[in-house]
């Protein structure tokens, strides 16, 4: 006996960062059908968030076609684990531990959800939906508060027998230097993040007596130097030369030892623009082996930067088993 069934077209999307949660109504040609976004730092227990991000999610969709139209959920977070559904020890952010989020809100919604880091999302984002799209063997790097990264190996992510691939954050770039986040020291996070370009700052303006516009700005950050750039500061310059040495350098390690069509770069800090991404290149073509040289693409990511991250959530939807209490 042939069963009558509803093909589920949408599913919802969600990126969890420190600062903003976004969630969206995404079918399956990528359309946002409906959006909106809460502070993520109003929740400082797990338990809370879950409970109110279960409740927006509902009434979202029942505004917009109803619960019987959305297969699955996909999660974008920090130090989230596709294998096990976990955010896992996350450094940046409040909930510590290693927390079954995927679970939590599968019980809440009664629908598949499937999670990932915001990194994997995004790579996600980018083979289905953006610069990467085509390609098979590519990295994708997201640079702001932490730095990640996602492989893609013959058209699949890499993710390691336990779900940490891709860490290139937490490799070390300098031998007892900077204390990261995860604890230890010398991490590329700790330079190529967004803390460490400020403490990049520092130093430079420490190093240097020179006048500079970076040293009238007050809480500055990564986006203070690139408009620092733009008026022609040479300390703000010397920082971002700095950053996009080491980065180029680990760049060029990461493409030596997996030779990928392309590294794709995402994140606040790839929009400093040509002031990182000019010596970024210059150190990655320099350090990078003889045989891979000229020969790999650092491409900026093409996604709007107000979308790409629900999107990379909403592909990674479409990747868990679909499941629900209601059929």
């Amino acid at each position: 006996m042939i069963q009558n069934s509803t093909i589920k077209t949408r599913v919802v999307g969600v990126d969890i960062s420190l600062e903003v949660t976004k969630y969206a109504i995404v079918d399956v040609r990528g359309n946002i059908i409906a959006k909106s976004s809460f502070s993520t730092a109003q929740f400082p227990t797990v338990n809370d968030f879950v409970a109110y991000l279960s409740e927006i999610i509902i009434a979202l969709v029942e505004e917009n076609g109803g619960y019987e139209t959305i297969r699955s959920v996909g999660i974008s977070s920090p130090s989230g684990n596709f294998l096990t559904g976990c955010m896992e020890n996350a450094p940046n952010m409040p909930w510590k531990g290693k927390i079954p989020l995927a679970a939590m809100l599968r019980d809440q919604l009664g629908l598949a959800v499937a999670l990932g880091n915001d990194v994997h999302a995004r790579a996600l984002g980018e083979y289905v939906y953006g610069a990467a799209h085509g390609m098979k063997d590519f990295i994708v790097v997201n640079l702001g508060h932490g730095v990640g990264s996602c492989v893609f190996s013959n058209g699949k992510a890499h993710l390691g027998v336990n779900g940490f691939a891709g860490e290139i954050g937490h490799t070390c770039v300098e031998h007892n230097g900077r204390v990261c986040g995860c604890g230890n020291r010398g991490c590329l996070e700790a330079y190529a993040g967004a803390k460490g370009v400020v403490q990049t700052v520092e130093e430079v303006l420490a190093e240097d007596s020179r006048p500079s516009l970076l040293r009238d700005i007050k809480d500055l950050t990564p986006k203070d130097v690139t408009e620092c750039c733009d008026k022609g500061d040479e300390l703000a310059i010397e920082v971002y030369r700095r950053t996009g040495f080491i980065l180029g350098l680990s760049l060029a390690n990461y493409a030596s030892v997996l030779n990928p069509e392309a590294i794709v770069i995402c994140g606040g800090l790839s929009h400093a623009g040509k002031w990182l991404l000019e010596p970024t290149n210059d150190s990655f073509e320099e350090h990078v082996f003889h045989n891979v040289k000229g020969k790999v693409k650092l491409m900026t990511s093409n996604l709007d930067d107000a979308d790409r991250d629900v999107l990379g959530a909403s592909a990674l939807a479409w990747n868990v088993k679909e499941y629900s209490l209601f059929v």
